[in-house]
């Protein structure tokens, strides 16, 4: 197969879809690799880097997206990316579909075969191709709010950890997942007070072990959820739903009556954001305020260390990108109903349920597309 590697174009952005350690495997594999001029800039790797690898380097994204079979990438595809695709082509990449109506009609007008890390899961239930990002997004969360709380950022001019004889920051960190157990991490570590609420005991029970009592683990309801984030002078929002628009957890009203100074950091904001004052934001113009909280909300956090995320996530792609290019997307998936739940949009049909009904599509079950005719007729 022919795989094509774009350069990133997305605001401040510099991840690649693969490493040269990623397309000296591929291409070891028997197939062959297109890479844009100065893609993998942004993590230290330059062009000399991936031909030693064995890519092709091509002078312009034009080209990468004219001659490539599977098209590799980070983020979700730009308009001008988005133009094209083609037919016959595979796009591999983040993709948050639910709050994005334009990349979606786009992508359904394209007819390309448009498969998203994001949903792919594992037979554990977890999203194996988002939990790199989701642990480096988390992490990064505590170092950019505790930045923010600064007063010349607009924060309430507070040391996260304290000092001595002053207390430190109040931490909270909507969602016990992966991104909540890495801030929470990362909170502790600059000894913030630190609170965690879900709506999962099972988590919170995970949370409590992990951090042997030092995490402060709460059932989260509409009124503990209140109490909490209104004596923070850090939330944290790391609350998903695979596939769907992320759940507006923190109103308005709320917003209003945090204090004044206070940070909001929407880790969900990829899928809509979980506080209903949240707007995407870029590395470029990171924040604003609304009520006095200043709000965080940068779509690509993990695109702020390039080099450990692009590393992270290469490591958990790989397996997927050589399955696709040894196999074809059709075989790959079909053999693979974890990998299947990754595929989004085909042939003009959107084929995850949650995006389907989010934006108001037709919902063709992603087991239809791989199917032969034949058996599509019969189902």
């Amino acid at each position: 197969m022919l795989i094509g590697v774009p350069k990133e174009i997305k605001n401040h952005e510099y991840r690649v879809g693969m490493t040269p350690a990623s397309v000296r495997e591929v291409v070891h594999a028997g197939h062959s690799v297109l890479v844009e001029t100065l893609a993998g800039s942004g993590i230290g790797s330059c062009d000399e880097d991936y031909v030693a690898a064995g890519a092709e380097i091509i002078a312009t994204a034009a080209e990468v997206f004219a001659r490539a079979e599977m098209i590799v990438k980070v983020k979700e595809p730009q308009a001008v990316e988005r133009a094209m695709l083609r037919a016959d082509q595979i796009l591999f990449t983040y993709l948050h579909l639910a709050p994005d109506a334009q990349q979606t009609s786009e992508l359904v007008a394209s007819g390309a075969t448009c498969i998203a890390y994001e949903t792919i899961t594992s037979a554990q239930g977890g999203l194996p191709l988002l939990a790199p990002m989701s642990e480096v997004a988390g992490r990064m969360s505590i170092q950019a709010g505790a930045h923010v709380l600064e007063k010349a950022q607009g924060g309430r001019g507070m040391l996260l950890g304290g000092v001595p004889g002053v207390a430190p920051a109040k931490v909270v960190i909507i969602g016990g997942g992966v991104v909540g157990s890495n801030a929470a991490q990362m909170a502790l570590g600059a000894r913030a007070q630190v609170t965690v609420l879900d709506r999962s005991t099972q988590a919170l029970a995970r949370l409590d072990k992990e951090f042997n009592g030092a995490v402060q683990t709460v059932y989260s309801t509409q009124d503990s959820l209140e109490q909490y984030v209104l004596d923070a002078d850090l939330v944290i929002g790391g609350v998903l739903i695979p596939g769907a628009e992320a759940p507006k957890l923190v109103t308005v009203a709320m917003v209003k009556a945090m204090k004044p100074g206070a940070v909001l950091v929407d880790v969900a904001i990829d899928q809509g954001g979980c506080f209903a004052t949240s707007k995407a934001t870029t590395h470029e113009n990171p924040t604003y305020v609304v009520d006095g909280v200043v709000h965080y909300c940068v779509a690509n956090m993990p695109g702020g260390v390039a080099m450990t995320s692009t590393y992270a996530l290469n490591n958990a792609t790989l397996p997927y990108i050589l399955k696709l290019a040894n196999l074809g997307w059709k075989q790959a998936l079909k053999q693979d109903e974890h990998f299947l739940a990754g595929l989004n949009v085909h042939a003009g049909k959107v084929t995850n349920e949650h995006v389907a009904r989010a934006l108001g599509y037709d919902y063709l079950a992603p087991q239809f597309a791989v199917a032969d005719a034949s058996a599509q007729l019969v189902a």
